[in-house]
């Protein structure tokens, strides 16, 4: 099966799921507190339906149109603008009619399903995968900067080690990206002496802007052959695939960002390889050096297993019981859910830049892998669920965060918005809306067209 395929059909059963679940969140509320619904629809139903069926008072259906989903909840101005009906007596049945605390419990019901879901997501993963990850404190010589001009623009050099961001420790090295992005300040341990770093506030922009460069951290691995390149000079010099090169020119390297340098020595010339093949024999391999100063080969990769076994790193792995997933779970959507509002905070302030990196659907569907991966698939639904709840709050009209900021008005105040005022205020919710979801997915278009 075509990995977009895959990519686009994972995306559609999580984007399914967090709208028919969040949109229940409204539905049972108002059922509950005998509140008529005229329909409950998965994607927008513009025009027409691709499956309708009316159960009782409610039209259930599927619409054609994939950018949300809604449930119609009669006596309410929302994005169906249903004004006629508003002309009406007020009828018992109706949402205007309802007490103030009715109306919030309704609106918020969404975006409480939403977050519940990913905790609950975030516990079974707990529970049926466990942890693993690199504790970043176990690299041995510390980090890779592989690339060196972004590494610079923060202050942190290849064998550094890091410590903390905005003085938390930080704990799994796989997170440490996204912590530097949601960060502040950077804490480094260089030749044992221990400093601060503060992050530009434009880093974000510049991850951005050269995405292909974005993940410019990593551990330092030794230099693996991974394939000599059949254009290489050096095809037939006997170098095979899993030899790892232990020495050049007789300079003895442990990792592969010692290589580049000895190399720039020997351009145009001839030197000798020592390379550890089936980790016991040595052999020394003479190879010609390229005038960009390249063997001809690509590097390899040694497992996490074989980096643990040789003290580079070390992999930390924790099972949870039934009862440990539940906090454990918790804590993760907690921890989730803190560095997305972070992520938000830098995307509303125009200095990071960190608006360039707002994505539609393109972006969301490229968070899924191109392989069927179960875990990958809860966990993505469960950041896209936390996501979700969070947009859907901003106190925009026409998402619950708009409905909701008018009812705590009422109930503060004791004065509710006029219909008049409310239809207005959708209209401008819902044009507001459209320009963010133009925005995004041009985003997305002019990310594709530079690539």
């Amino acid at each position: 099966m075509s990995p977009i395929l895959i990519k686009t059909i994972q995306f559609f059963l999580s984007l399914s799921l967090l709208i028919v679940l969040h949109e229940l969140g409204h539905f049972i509320p108002a059922k509950i507190f005998k509140t008529r619904v005229e329909k409950f629809y998965l994607f927008f139903d513009v025009k027409f339906s691709l499956f309708k069926k009316k159960i009782g008072e409610t039209v259930y259906g599927i619409g054609w149109l994939p950018l949300g989903g809604y449930v119609k909840i009669a006596g309410m101005i929302d994005e169906s603008m249903d004004t006629e009906a508003m002309k009406e007596e007020p009828k018992e049945w109706e949402f205007r009619s309802k007490p103030a605390w009715q109306r919030l419990i309704i609106m918020v019901g969404g975006v409480t399903v939403n977050f519940i879901l990913a905790l609950v997501i975030y516990i079974g993963l707990a529970y049926a995968y466990g942890d693993e990850y690199i504790p970043a404190d176990s690299l041995k010589d510390g980090v890779h900067v592989v690339e060196k001009s972004i590494g610079d623009k923060i202050g942190i050099q290849t064998g550094d080690k890091i410590l903390a961001v905005d003085g938390e420790k930080v704990e799994d090295f796989d997170a440490v990206l996204m912590e530097i992005i949601n960060g502040n300040t950077l804490t480094i341990e260089r030749d044992g002496r221990v400093f601060d770093e503060e992050i530009p506030v434009d880093f974000i922009a510049t991850l951005i802007d050269d995405m292909d460069r974005a993940r410019f951290l990593g551990p330092r691995i030794p230099f693996v052959i991974g394939e000599v390149s059949p254009e290489s000079l050096n095809k037939d010099a006997g170098l095979e695939k899993a030899d790892e090169v232990v020495a050049i020119g007789g300079q003895k390297i442990e990792y592969f960002d010692q290589v580049k340098p000895i190399l720039e020595e020997y351009k145009g010339k001839e030197v000798d390889l020592t390379v550890v093949r089936d980790n016991e024999v040595r052999k020394i391999i003479p190879v010609v050096i390229n005038d960009s100063a390249q063997i001809g080969v690509r590097p390899g990769l040694l497992s996490m297993k074989e980096m643990e076994k040789r003290g580079l790193l070390r992999v930390e792995t924790i099972k949870y019981s039934f009862l440990e997933s539940i906090p454990a779970g918790i804590d993760k959507g907690v921890d989730t859910l803190t560095g997305y509002l972070k992520q938000l905070k830098k995307i509303f302030n125009p200095d990071t830049g960190a608006y360039k990196g707002v994505g539609g659907f393109a972006a969301i569907g490229g968070l899924f892998p191109d392989s069927w991966n179960w875990s990958v698939f809860w966990g993505t639904t469960a950041f896209l669920s936390i996501m979700l709840a969070v947009l859907n709050l901003l106190p925009i009209p026409a998402l619950d965060g708009g409905h909701v900021m008018f009812l705590l008005y009422e109930m503060v105040t004791g004065r509710k918005p006029s219909d008049k005022f409310l239809e207005y205020a959708q209209m401008v919710g819902f044009f507001l809306l459209l320009a963010l979801i133009v925005f995004a997915n041009g985003n997305d278009l002019y990310r594709w067209l530079t690539k």
